[in-house]
This record gives structure tokens, C-alpha cells and sequence, in this order.
């Protein structure tokens, strides 16, 4: 029997894309408008209180293209948390002008796939819990898109051994590494809880890098013979203050 890998899982995650309907919008009158902005901004005020305190975290971003003009991506201890934030967006003025397109559930993972060291659990490191509890980056850019792993076949990774499994990740790590500095990756562990088994978030100040990486990665077998993808999701960070630039018209 193939033996699973134990996982280390930190915040939650919910991944929130939303259209603007423009029309609906524009004809809303000026108060409605200014009403919707003022209380957004004061939601999202709320969050960086969250975050500042360490309880959470979040990014903002619009979108490029036709998919969604909003991402939202939250980060909670608890689901009961996670489910609050969003029913406090829905709740708000400006969810009335919001279409929801896409939205992947997740929770941030990390595997064990190397012993522990020392006899020391990797899980009670503290740089360990600074990633499965991490302050997302605001970077200029973000790419998200979900993925899983094929079971087709002989190109079944479910059924690789430990070991084999363990030896394509390492290797498929060290692509990663020659864009440190450059791209801050979070993954996060879906199955369970969506259709797709894991979420993979990029941030960066570059744009090309967002390219680059997925690009060089489809070389490695890990992604060549294993991967399925799902659509790739591509924002500019979009700040607390530039909300009402953005929905001025």
C-alpha cells in the first residue's frame, strides 16, 4: 500500500473573485455610491487590524481580463472566521453591485516529506509556523490557479511510492529556488474541500516572472507528467485608497 505523506496546515484560505457590474453601478445614485465606498473602506480597515494583530490576513487585487474585475484572498484561523469575513462582504452595500465568478477553498499546507531533524518536528519550528500562518505579500502583481495531481493510468501520482513522490517535489524546488527574491509562492491544500486538489498564489513586483516560473516548471516532471491545471488568474494590487478611483464614473 502507497504510504501518504502527513501534512502541517495553517490558516485558512479563501480565494474570492468578483465582477463589477458596471451597468447596475453607474446607475445607482450618488449617495448609494459614496455609502458603498465609505463602508468597503471600513471592511477593509477591519481586516488590517486582523492582520496587524497577527489573526489573519488578506490581499486585494484587480483583475486583468474578462474572469473577474476583483480577487480577494483571506486568510483566517478558524472556517467559522473565514466564513464571517465573507458573509460581512455579501452583507455590505457594495456586494449589491458584486458578481461572484469563481471562489477556491483551501487551507495553507506544507508536507512532511524529509525526517525530522534531530528528532525535531519540522511543525513546531518557528520559521514552520511563519509559513502556514503567513502575512500575504502586496505585491504589484499575483497570479492564482488551482491544480491537482493526475491519476491517469500510469501517470498516477497517487500511486508513486513516498520516496519517488518526495524526489520530483525536491527537484521541482530547486526551479522554484532560482526565483527567490523574485516571486513569494503560498501553497494551499484543497482536497476535501474543492474541486481542485491544491491552490498555488504567486506574488511579485515583476510581472514576467509570473511566466517565467510556470514556464520553466512545465519542464520539470513533477508538472510535465503529473500536473493538471486549472485557469490562471492574473491582478495588479489594488490599495485601500485607490477603491474609489477605481469606482468613480
Amino acid at each position: 500500500m502507497v504510504e501518504a505523506v502527513e501534512t502541517m496546515d495553517g490558516w485558512y484560505s479563501l480565494h474570492d473573485l468578483r465582477t463589477i457590474d458596471w451597468t447596475k453601478w453607474k446607475e445607482a445614485p450618488v449617495h448609494i455610491q459614496e455609502k458603498a465606498i465609505k463602508e468597503f473602506q471600513t471592511l477593509l480597515s477591519s481586516w488590517e487590524s486582523v492582520e496587524k494583530n497577527n489573526e489573519g490576513s488578506h490581499c486585494m487585487y484587480h483583475m486583468v481580463g474578462q474572469k473577474a474585475d476583483l480577487m480577494f484572498m483571506i486568510l483566517r484561523p478558524t472556517m467559522n472566521e473565514l466564513a464571517a469575513v465573507e458573509t460581512a462582504l455579501n452583507k455590505s452595500v457594495l456586494a449589491e453591485f458584486l458578481v461572484p465568478t469563481y471562489s477556491h477553498l483551501s487551507v495553507v499546507e506544507l508536507a512532511k516529506y524529509r525526517p525530522q531533524k534531530d528528532g525535531v518536528d519540522p511543525e513546531t519550528l518557528p520559521e514552520t509556523q511563519e509559513r502556514l500562518k503567513p502575512i500575504l505579500p502586496k505585491c504589484d502583481h499575483i497570479s492564482f490557479y488551482p491544480m491537482s495531481r493526475k491519476r491517469d493510468g500510469d501517470d498516477n501520482w497517487y500511486t508513486l511510492e513516498k520516496d519517488e513522490r518526495g524526489k520530483l517535489l525536491y527537484e521541482h524546488s530547486l526551479t522554484g529556488r532560482k526565483y527567490a527574491g523574485k516571486i513569494k509562492q503560498i501553497i494551499t491544500g484543497s482536497i476535501g474541500f474543492d474541486k481542485w486538489e491544491w491552490g498555488v498564489t504567486l506574488f511579485t513586483d515583476d510581472v514576467l516572472q509570473l511566466k517565467k516560473i510556470v514556464y520553466e516548471m512545465r519542464f520539470d516532471t513533477a508538472t510535465s507528467r503529473y500536473g493538471e491545471f486549472g485557469e490562471f488568474f492574473i491582478g495588479n494590487y489594488l490599495a485601500k485608497e485607490d477603491v474609489e478611483q477605481l469606482l468613480n464614473v
